[in-house]
């Protein structure tokens, strides 16, 4: 493969990427990862202004390029492409975030006043609404009891206890940087195991 265009810089890290493939090495990963980290948290961090999010967008970014990485071919440098998987996460994350905050004043039907941000604050709940919420609840505690022991701990403290990553790192005596690589696939396999049981819904 020539290079010849390429920085010394971009070079290394082409030689890490196959590396990584080749030999399935966790140092090469973490070079590559300690390598733009920084940069990637402080793109993340001027897009979204908040810095979990941000915190959170970069270890997606990361998850998503070694996922990819066997797809990678040096049309570009590695850092042009793992930018791009970047942005383009964030933006799908912005995008989302507003269609949220849109969404919740829209009527709940057509020619109706009443929206979503009404019915968050009832104060109760009908017994259907009651009913439905409780078997909502229900599935989930069943998905989440198909995650192994760890995993489950870390997103019940994260999402349900809402600790820090810092909190969670003192609390299982682990790196934080484990605690956020842990985090993100504990995600995959919660994500795979709903749309495993879409159909249930």
């Amino acid at each position: 493969m020539e290079l010849n265009n390429f920085s010394d810089r971009a070079s290394e890290d082409y030689e890490l990427v196959q590396t990584a493939l080749k030999n399935s090495s966790q140092a090469a990963y973490s070079t590559l990862m300690e390598r733009y980290r920084d940069s990637i948290f402080h793109t993340m961090l001027k897009m979204v202004r908040n810095n979990e999010d941000a915190e959170d967008l970069t270890i997606e970014a990361f998850g998503k390029a070694f996922q990819k990485l066997p797809t990678y071919s040096p049309s570009y440098a590695f850092s042009t492409w793992l930018f791009k998987i970047a942005t383009n996460n964030c933006i799908d994350f912005i995008r989302k975030q507003r269609m949220k905050i849109t969404s919740i004043d829209e009527p709940v039907k057509e020619d109706s006043d009443e929206n979503f941000g009404r019915l968050l604050k009832a104060n109760s709940l009908n017994p259907e609404e009651s009913y439905m919420l409780e078997q909502r609840s229900h599935q989930l505690r069943n998905m989440m009891d198909k995650l192994k022991g760890g995993y489950r701990q870390m997103i019940e403290m994260r999402y349900f206890d809402e600790m820090s990553y810092q909190e969670i790192s003192e609390k299982m005596n682990l790196p934080i940087g484990t605690v956020k690589a842990q985090l993100f696939r504990a995600k995959e396999l919660l994500t795979e195991i709903f749309k495993s049981s879409e159909e249930k819904f």
